[in-house]
């Protein structure tokens, strides 16, 4: 679709710097939103439809379609705003409002009935503190499900003093964890995660949950821009998660209300890509057990991890290439897409680099598939920003390994090793006439005051003297002879 056919909001998107994913991505809306269920599917709907012209329409009606299938009336008139602003004139930008009514009443009515029930608990003095924990968790669940995120956390951390089993600790700290996540809030997602990871906490419900508690970790730490620990937490899932039944809402290993093992895999793989060298890929990513059963949903991020391996930066960069517009699509990681294959990139022309003393922005514009006024902005970027030790002539347009100048490092070493010299020589010499002076601590434990004279003192100014004179002339002497 060309820019003049595109709705006035993606124009304005572009001018203002929001990715606009103009081709076709390869994604399947419908088989790709199957595999999620909860409030994350209507996120992605919506992403999808204010980012992608094609898909638009598509993902805006499903996105309203599944607003209305849930309690959140503030999520459908994001829906509807998105689509009138989008696609005005369309049959699914008219507010239903018998829906709205009738919602906001029924959450006002379950929320009143949840909030009776806790408090008639609590006024009967119940001693069952589990009835009190299931009445908090409800409330929890109840809050979250109509959007409103702070009560639900608050709900939570009540629940906190009613946990009588490690049972309940665990399934609290998850769901904390889950409404965190949909706050963006990931500082309180690694420190809950940490939590339930803690000696004390490490139940037997918490063991069962590694491979959520590492996915958990693993995307706060790919939100936070810490890449390279992103990696090791997501290489490291259990594998037990690529057996979930993704339809079944009781299936335990699932964590499709926040990411699939799909996601594990596109995940990890390209943060492992941005993070780790060579070796590091091959031996913790490659020939990683757990990781490669993830990698197996995904084959073309083991391709191009493999490429990468085997210095066959062009395909790999290649591979990544083209799935960019799905990955621009991702609710997680559309706003690290660009520092991704940035690094990635950096990394693969840090290796290319090393074994020249000189390229031709000609020669990498070839290798890695571009042009040349693209490879001086990423070379000149690189640089800046230190990831590259090298100088740019631009007017040659050629790239230049900096070399370390021997002469002067000789010179460099030389005299630091006469100003040790010297400061050890003045050292020692002090300390020699300090013993003749007599102004030694003896071992008795004499003061300093017992052995101090008019003549001890002069002869100290004058030892002093001497030693300064005589270390500034030594000092004079070695640099002198450095020099000749």
């Amino acid at each position: 679709m060309v820019a003049g056919s595109e709705s006035a909001y993606f124009v304005r998107a572009r001018q203002a710097g929001r990715p606009v994913v103009p081709d076709l991505p390869k994604v399947d809306i419908d088989q790709y939103i199957a595999n999620y269920r909860g409030r994350t599917r209507f996120d992605r709907l919506l992403l999808i439809g204010t980012t992608a012209p094609l898909l638009a329409p598509e993902a805006l009606r499903s996105a309203v379609i599944e607003a209305k299938q849930g309690r959140d009336v503030g999520r459908y008139e994001a829906a509807l705003a998105a689509i009138r602003e989008i696609l005005p004139g369309d049959a699914y930008a008219i507010p239903d409002s018998l829906w709205i009514d009738r919602t906001n009443k029924q959450v006002k009515a379950e929320t009143d009935r949840l909030n009776m029930e806790l408090k008639g608990y609590k006024n009967n003095l119940i001693k069952e503190s589990t009835r009190v924990q299931m009445a908090l968790d409800d409330q929890g669940q109840h809050f979250h499900r109509i959007g409103d995120l702070i009560n639900s956390v608050k709900s939570y951390g009540q629940m906190r003093e009613h946990c009588t089993t490690p049972s309940h600790v665990v399934i609290m700290n998850l769901r904390l964890i889950n409404v965190s996540i949909d706050q963006g809030n990931w500082l309180a997602v690694q420190t809950t995660v940490q939590k339930l990871r803690s000696p004390g906490q490490l139940s037997a419900e918490a063991q069962r949950l590694t491979a959520k508690l590492s996915a958990a970790m693993g995307l706060a730490l790919l939100a936070s821009g810490n890449y390279g620990e992103a990696a090791r937490e997501l290489i490291e899932t259990d594998p037990r998660m690529v057996q979930a039944k993704l339809d079944d809402p009781f299936d335990e290993e699932a964590f499709n209300e926040v990411m699939t093992s799909n996601d594990i895999a596109v995940y990890g793989g390209l943060c492992a890509l941005a993070s780790m060298d060579r070796n590091e890929l091959q031996k913790q990513v490659l020939e990683n057990g757990k990781f490669r059963s993830y990698l197996e949903l995904e084959p073309h991020i083991r391709r191009a991890i493999t490429f990468f391996v085997s210095s066959k930066f062009s395909a790999c960069l290649s591979i990544l290439e083209s799935y960019r517009s799905d990955y621009l699509l991702d609710i997680h990681l559309q706003r690290h897409l660009g520092e991704l294959y940035f690094q990635i990139r950096s990394k693969a022309i840090q290796q290319y680099f090393i074994p020249f003393s000189r390229v031709t922005f000609a020669a990498l514009a070839t290798a890695f598939d571009t042009d040349m006024q693209t490879i001086e902005g990423e070379l000149t970027s690189m640089i800046k920003r230190k990831h590259l030790d090298a100088r740019i002539d631009l007017v040659d347009h050629v790239l230049l390994a900096k070399t370390a100048d021997a002469r002067s490092k000789v010179y460099e070493n030389a005299l630091k090793m006469a100003k040790d010299y010297e400061r050890t020589a003045h050292l020692r010499i002090l300390r020699m006439e300090m013993l003749n002076a007599g102004l030694e601590v003896t071992d008795k434990g004499k003061s300093w005051g017992n052995h101090f004279d008019d003549a001890a003192i002069n002869q100290s100014h004058s030892v002093a003297s001497a030693s300064h004179w005589l270390s500034e002339d030594v000092g004079r002497s070695l640099r002198s002879g450095l020099r000749e």
